[in-house]
């Protein structure tokens, strides 16, 4: 199995295996890794597996012959095992057609748990095996951040660090970055947007020099490996709910709460296996550039507005460049042109044929904060159940699309007591946080607080990081 970059402008471009994309994450030409082929599910391997077993067989799939591939059943084991549900990603029916798959039940309560407990682990055993040591860094937009940290805390080989927009996340999602009490394990507090955080990361990430005395690393949705993770629990769902391959097996669909498209992609991953996927809803919030693109084939960057389910307060969806580079025919050079000309103009150029494309493959609903609110009374009148803002934009988009056979799964992807003050104004209830976390608020904080200037942020790094008096590795 070999990668590509979705920039990577040669004739023959450069080929890279999954151990390399694991630990680099972002190309040296700003490009995001891809696979060159995508393998198909082994249905007849699949039946019958626990969640670990499937995300073993799955992701083994990405990783193709050699070390790692032996590491792989130990590792997705133990990223597991401490799960709060049995079944790691449970689904509950809503309705007769509606079902809410609870991504919820990791140690840090988001879905990104259920990549980053087996990504992090695959890191590390790469990183021993070599000998060799990476400082990680990335954006986070809420919930990736805590993940990451509690995925990498103590791990002797790895220094991570996580910038976040100051003051634009919830205060149970910053007291899970700023009370962790690791060595090596860092928040940063930008004084500005996601896209800001975003944009420093990139350029660090630019920076060659810097790159390689840290020895940079990626952990959030650019690296592919938390996207080759991300596809399991869509499979589970569909083997859940009977789906199997055509013309046998039955459809099912999916709404799926979107920022960095990265969660959705996994999906379109999922479906391009062989998954009989009916359709795929981009759920957006009141940032609702998918949303707009799909509509009108325009892709303009407005300002970010804050709302209740601030993980998806984005403009710039990093993960587009991945279909970007399918539905301009796996051109590089078109992908790197247009991105180019993207952040230069804040509009994408216009592509029809790419347009119509995107159009076949997705469908996109805005919900606003009025309606998130809505949802989630609605669904607490009805079923007792109390879901997040972000959940509530998935059952929200699900119940806009047109009913069809196919039973449809809106992603709740978050739990309900990260968000508790928007859940109590939309039902009168202030949901509690799980077992384990009733002292949260009175631990203390770690944090530094940073402008948005890539150049400061690159000193704190240098003047923080442990991996700058170490030779640089294989990794950078």
């Amino acid at each position: 199995m070999q990668y590509l970059s979705t920039r990577d402008a040669r004739a023959e471009p450069a080929r890279h295996s999954f151990e390399e994309v694991l630990l680099a994450g972002l190309a040296e030409d700003g490009g995001l890794y891809v696979p060159e082929a995508v393998p198909a599910l082994p249905w007849r391997e699949l039946a019958g597996l626990s969640y670990a077993e499937l995300a073993a067989r799955i992701v083994g799939s990405f990783v193709g012959d050699g070390p790692l591939a032996a590491e792989l059943p130990a590792a997705s084991a133990a990223a597991y095992a401490g799960f709060r549900h049995q079944a790691v990603a449970p689904l509950v029916q809503l309705d007769t057609r509606l079902w809410l798959m609870e991504l919820f039940h990791g140690p840090t309560l988001a879905f990104k748990d259920h990549a980053l407990q087996l990504v992090a682990r695959l890191i590390d055993a790469a990183l021993a095996r070599r000998g060799e040591q990476v400082t990680i860094l990335g954006a986070t937009s809420g919930d990736t951040g805590s993940a990451a940290l509690e995925a990498c805390r103590g791990r002797e080989r790895i220094d991570v660090f996580f910038l976040f927009p100051h003051g634009r996340i919830s205060e149970v999602q910053r007291r899970q970055m700023t009370t962790l009490d690791a060595p090596n394990a860092h928040a940063v507090a930008i004084d500005g947007t996601f896209d800001d955080c975003q944009d420093i990361v990139k350029a660090l990430f630019a920076d060659m020099r810097l790159r390689r005395d840290l020895g940079l690393s990626a952990l959030n949705s650019i690296n592919f490996a938390r996207i080759a993770a991300q596809i399991v629990y869509y499979v589970a769902a569909g083997l859940a709910l009977g789906a199997a391959p055509v013309p046998a097996g039955r459809k099912v669909s999916f709404a799926v709460p979107t920022g960095n498209f990265g969660n959705v992609y996994a999906a379109h991953l999922a479906r391009a296996m062989g998954l009989p996927v009916d359709r795929l809803v981009i759920a957006t919030n009141e940032n609702d550039i998918l949303a707009r693109y799909l509509a009108s084939g325009r892709m303009a960057i407005a300002a970010v507005a804050p709302t209740l389910s601030p993980s998806m307060d984005i403009q710039v969806s990093s993960n587009f460049e991945r279909l970007l580079y399918e539905v301009k025919g796996r051109s590089g050079a078109a992908v790197a042109d247009a991105l180019r000309r993207f952040r230069r103009d804040g509009v994408l150029p216009e592509d029809e044929q790419a347009w119509r494309a995107v159009r076949r493959l997705f469908s996109a609903r805005r919900v606003d904060d009025a309606e998130t609110l809505k949802t989630i009374a609605e669904v607490h009148a009805r079923t007792g159940r109390l879901i997040d803002p972000h959940s509530a934009v998935a059952v929200a988009a699900a119940q806009r699309e047109p009913p069809g056979e196919a039973p449809m799964v809106a992603l709740a992807c978050a739990h309900p007591g990260k968000f508790p003050d928007a859940v109590a104004r939309a039902t009168g209830i202030r949901p509690e946080l799980p077992p384990g976390f009733a002292d949260l608020y009175e631990r203390p904080e770690r944090v530094a607080v940073l402008p948005a200037d890539a150049a400061k942020v690159a000193r704190y790094l240098r003047a923080t990081a442990r991996r700058k008096d170490r030779p640089a590795g294989r990794a950078a």
